[in-house]
């Protein structure tokens, strides 16, 4: 880790109001880069660094969908196991404005209102994982277990 400072954010608040041990990870953030720059400059696998993706349903309630950094959400899947028509990824503005992140910087952790969350069935399964910390460039090491324990997701198997 670098020796900037670490930044306090909503998510980072909620995780130490959880008493959850992490581990700050600062890094150059790219534009579009997702999840592949973020594993490069940390040196970790891509498949342990979780994205929060922001969709929404045909009615426009949001939910929160984490996902490992090498696969796609099948949201065809996600909306039958949800049953409701159909799973959309939100805009950026959109997602801003449900999560009180910026796209690039979006934590399931802190978010501006509740908002329910799905995840992946095998990121559990994982003993360690690597999610946004609130702003870009920034994640944080943290055991799986604990995201289950502080979110209460849905487990769900819509990865491709």
């Amino acid at each position: 880790m670098s020796d900037k400072k670490i930044p306090v954010t909503p998510a980072i608040r909620t995780l130490r109001e959880n008493n959850v041990e992490f581990i700050p990870h600062l890094y150059k953030y790219e534009e579009k880069g997702g999840t592949a720059v973020s594993s490069r400059e940390l040196g970790v696998e891509e498949h342990c660094v979780i994205k929060t993706l922001i969709m929404e349903d045909e009615n426009r309630n949001p939910i929160i969908v984490l996902m490992h950094g090498d696969c796609q959400v099948s949201t065809k899947e996600l909306a039958r196991i949800m049953k409701v028509k159909m799973i959309t990824p939100c805009s950026p503005e959109t997602a801003n404005k449900h999560s009180g992140y910026l796209v690039g910087g979006t934590s399931p952790f802190g978010t501006r209102k509740v908002i329910p969350v799905y995840m992946e069935e095998s990121i559990a399964m994982l003993e360690k994982v690597y999610i946004n910390g609130g702003k870009r460039g920034f994640l944080v090491e943290i055991k799986a277990e604990d995201i289950v324990k502080i979110l209460k997701p849905t487990i769900i198997k819509v990865a491709i």
